[in-house]
């Protein structure tokens, strides 16, 4: 098991200390951090499908709408 050591506020610690009193605080971060890596990569592989979609977009032809209009209703009639 690895050791990490982190900065934070002292505001920050002692909300902390007081919400997690008597919790494995370690077990607590460790969860918490396994949270946050997993949202963010999560947010990552969005933004990645995003992408994707737009790239794929910009690849398909323009129709004008007039062009629309008569295919709309030209099928409803």
């Amino acid at each position: 098991m690895a050791t990490v050591n982190y900065s934070v506020p002292d505001d920050v610690k002692e909300l902390f200390n007081t919400a997690f009193a008597g919790a494995n605080r370690s077990a607590v971060i460790s969860e918490l951090m396994r949270q946050a890596a997993e949202h963010e990569l999560s947010l990552k592989r969005r933004r990645e499908a995003v992408d994707a979609l737009l790239e794929e977009c910009g690849k398909a032809p323009q129709v004008s709408r007039e062009s629309v209009s008569a295919a709309r209703d030209e099928v409803r009639h």
